[in-house]
């Protein structure tokens, strides 16, 4: 249950141009009660416990959030944190699953993969199946629901000289346009920049090409923004064509317009024809326009890749750092991803916030931060949902957690599937979307809704509907509403808590492990080897790929080889950690000693690159007090020592 709930910042501006096709979030309730219409506004931003899960090094500014967008701006404006700079690269609407691709490393145990060290492996030959990772997909009108609460909470902790970037492209852009004129004006709007990239080999499709994408620029208020004027190298063409009109601070002269402009140098009465003119510079280039073709995707950079779908080559987000913050100024992006802002932003002497709801992004860039020696802290909100690396897990996996829920074509989308039992019948059940922070809290204007809306559509025959929920305001009180405004049908509600069936299903990694003390100076005084481990998540994930593998295979008469894992499992494993700092189990954890295991088999150690096979252990000088390993899907679990 949230704490309580942060408003907004004050409402959107009047006289702007609004879409007309959706409903806002802000949602206005009203019932009737005693004789009397009551009116009800939803109350803001959701605040919930926040949990230091990690703290590394000193800096307080800087933070990892896992969570949603709404819950972390409450959070930044509860403690009264104000950001200079937004960035954001948002779902785009594309209707697209995007995944991970998961790596089962290298036996440490089998001495055929030790002999290997030396050898360049071939990335075709590692075994590997896909997860998703969050799925693109919404109908307009939630999106931009969606979009518009995020948008308000994000000014909401924006500081008054702040500017905020939107990167979009052409699915939804042009919607969140106009939404972006209600909430922060139209006489805010500064630039709409068109990022092209080349797309050279690529295939012909029966359209023209779409090798753009749009970020919307907007400052807060009309008061004195940050910009640093960036400036854009000079083609060698350029350099050639205006010759000696140069002059020896490489600047061009008033003289290539006199003689080439002299109309427009006939009306510089008063300036010195020696004066050199400030936008055509030899060594520093031209002010740049809201045109950016000079920066290449992110396939082009190589070195700069970690794995992740959405991730933007770094020459992007350093333009705009640079264009719209100083130094020490705090810089965040609340659909993080890969990281790349906050890595950007470190790499340029700012503060950082970095928020994203999946943990997969929350590990990408602690890593990320880790090899860059950055300082920081990650927090996670506790509202309730945590079972899963991420919503859309989440709601892939309640239907087979849920017992008897099955689906249910002749209901209406609003409801997720049926119960049947022999006393009521076909039970329809409403499930929350995880994706839509509006629906995890169970309050009067939606129960308004599902009782206007949604139960007069049902079956005539329909006795009972089951509603689950996350979070709810206060369940007599929603009982008794429900009582009093369920009048229109003879349908029976019941209210079931959500969390109790995540809860039940939670089962952690096991481990063993063997501690010695050693006398290596090189590594350190303690090490602790890995004997086994085992994750029933795992297994139960290569289960369920290799049982679709056979069944493809068997329809294409192909051969089909299986994603197998050994008795001992290590090659499941992707990081470990040692703190000896702390052996409380409920304080924040401490990295001394960590080692990632890349998909390649080799050893990251304490952010270094080697070129070692890791050998199932990890040393630290100092005794080892608690153990945190991660396992190739993303989930972490800590054992004491």
């Amino acid at each position: 249950m949230a704490i309580k709930y942060v408003p907004y910042f004050p409402n959107t501006l009047e006289g702007q141009a609004i879409l007309d096709n959706f409903v806002r979030t802000k949602r206005v309730l009203r019932y009737r009660d005693n004789d009397q219409v009551i009116e009800r506004i939803e109350r803001g931003m959701p605040l919930y416990e926040m949990e230091t899960v990690e703290q590394v090094g000193e800096n307080p500014k800087n933070k990892i959030i896992r969570g949603e967008c709404l819950s972390a701006c409450a959070y930044l404006k509860e403690h009264g944190i104000q950001v200079d700079l937004v960035y954001i690269d948002p779902p785009f609407a594309s209707g697209a699953d995007y995944a991970k691709k998961v790596y089962i490393r290298r036996n440490p145990l089998v001495a055929k993969a030790i002999a290997q060290a030396e050898t360049e492996l071939d990335i075709e030959d590692l075994k590997a199946f896909e997860e998703k990772m969050y799925g693109d997909v919404w109908d307009k009108e939630r999106y931009l629901n969606w979009m518009y609460e995020n948008l308000m909470a994000i000014k909401s902790v924006m500081s008054d000289t702040a500017s905020i970037y939107v990167h979009l492209d052409w699915h939804i852009g042009h919607y969140v346009k106009i939404l972006m004129d209600e909430i922060f004006g139209e006489d805010n709007f500064i630039n709409e920049i068109v990022w092209a990239y080349k797309d050279i080999g690529a295939k012909a499709v029966p359209y023209f090409k779409r090798k753009h994408d749009t970020i919307f620029m907007y400052q807060k208020n009309n008061s004195e923004r940050i910009f640093n004027i960036q400036r854009q190298q000079l083609s060698q063409s350029t350099i050639e064509r205006f010759g000696d009109y140069f002059d020896e601070n490489g600047h061009i002269t008033y003289q290539w317009l006199k003689d080439n402009n002299p109309g427009v140098f006939a009306k510089l009465k008063g300036h010195p024809t020696d004066l050199s003119l400030p936008w055509l510079d030899k060594n520093n280039g031209q002010p740049l326009s809201d045109w950016w073709d000079d920066i290449s995707p992110l396939k082009s950079h190589f070195d700069e890749a970690v794995d992740y779908a959405t991730q933007k080559p770094e020459g992007l987000l350093e333009r705009i750092i640079k264009a719209s913050s100083n130094e020490s100024m705090i810089v965040a992006d609340f659909f993080g991803g890969s990281g790349v802002t906050a890595a950007v932003a470190h790499k340029l002497k700012r503060n950082f916030i970095h928020n994203d709801i999946g943990i997969n992004s929350i590990q990408t860039v602690r890593d990320r931060l880790i090899a860059n020696q950055a300082e920081f802290e990650v927090l996670e909100i506790k509202d309730g949902v945590s079972l899963y690396r991420n919503p859309v897990q989440t709601m892939d996996k309640l239907k087979s957690l849920i017992p008897g829920l099955r689906n249910e074509d002749a209901l209406d989308k609003f409801w997720e599937g049926s119960i049947v039992d022999t006393k009521h019948g076909m039970m329809p059940v409403y499930l929350p979307n995880l994706m839509d922070s509006t629906t995890r809290l169970l309050d009067k204007p939606l129960m308004n809704r599902i009782i206007r809306e949604a139960l007069p559509d049902l079956p005539e025959d329909t006795k009972r509907v089951i509603v689950y929920y996350i979070d709810i305001t206060d369940k007599a009180e929603i009982e008794q509403f429900i009582k009093e405004q369920n009048t229109l049908t003879t349908i029976e509600i019941e209210l079931r808590d959500l969390k109790q069936v995540l809860d039940n299903v939670v089962v952690e990694d096991e481990a063993e492990w063997e501690v010695c003390e050693t006398h290596d100076t090189l590594l350190g005084g303690w090490k602790v080897a890995i004997k086994s481990f085992h994750s029933d998540r795992v297994l139960r994930k290569i289960q369920e790929v290799n049982q679709k593998g056979e069944q493809q295979a068997l329809h294409k008469g192909a051969k089909f080889n299986p994603l197998k894992i050994s008795d001992e499992g290590l090659e499941t494993i992707e990081w470990l950690s040692l703190d000896c700092t702390n052996a409380d189990p409920k304080a924040p954890w401490h990295s001394d000693e960590e080692i990632k295991i890349d998909r390649n088999g080799f050893v990251v150690r304490n952010g270094i690159k080697t070129q070692d096979f890791w050998d199932a252990t990890i040393a630290s000088e100092a005794k080892p007090l608690r153990l945190k390993i991660r396992n190739i899907c993303g989930d972490e679990t800590i054992y004491i020592l």
